[in-house]
């Protein structure tokens, strides 16, 4: 809840900026990062459906509160509708195989699986906002900065949550 209310603040603080021009890598950071969340937040949703321990599912429902509004944000950057890269194999996605066989596991299975992918899924996020935090756009360069802190301690704790599983 508290990243959601920081995110809000963000979107608040930063809209009245004067630095309000997003450059070509902000765009295309934009374009990745909007079909990269939307894979972690359909793998969220298996997590609900698929997972009975009680931490992967508090740790699906914490992913896609967060990425939830990162993709509106992401999405109210550009007037016209930006090109969708879905098609193509960004930093950390997984692969139709890869979400197919997610989708058929239940149980220690599925819950390693979704970890391994989701730590995975997340590095490569990582490296797509490290490209653009230095970025001159305020928005952009504190999206990618939170994005980075975020998901650099998910990760850990996912790695935590695998050692148990």
């Amino acid at each position: 809840m508290r990243r959601l209310f920081a995110l809000c603040l963000l979107v608040l603080t930063t809209s009245c900026a004067t630095n309000s021009e997003f450059s070509g890598e902000d765009l295309m950071f934009a374009q990745m990062m909007i079909p990269h969340h939307e894979q972690a937040i359909e793998m969220s949703d298996l997590a609900l459906a698929n997972s009975d321990n009680s931490e992967v599912r508090d740790l699906a429902t914490k992913i896609r509160a967060e990425q939830g509004p990162e993709i509106e944000l992401m999405n109210s950057w550009s007037d016209s509708h930006m090109g969708s890269h879905a098609g193509h194999m960004m930093d950390g996605m997984l692969s139709d195989d890869e979400m197919e066989e997610l989708k058929g596991a239940r149980g220690a299975k599925f819950d390693r699986l979704f970890l391994e992918g989701m730590i995975k899924h997340h590095e490569g996020a990582v490296e797509m906002a490290d490209d653009v935090v230095g970025s001159k756009n305020v928005e952009v360069s504190q999206l990618a900065k939170s994005i980075i802190a975020t998901q650099r301690a998910e990760i850990e704790y996912m790695k935590e949550l695998l050692k148990r599983t």
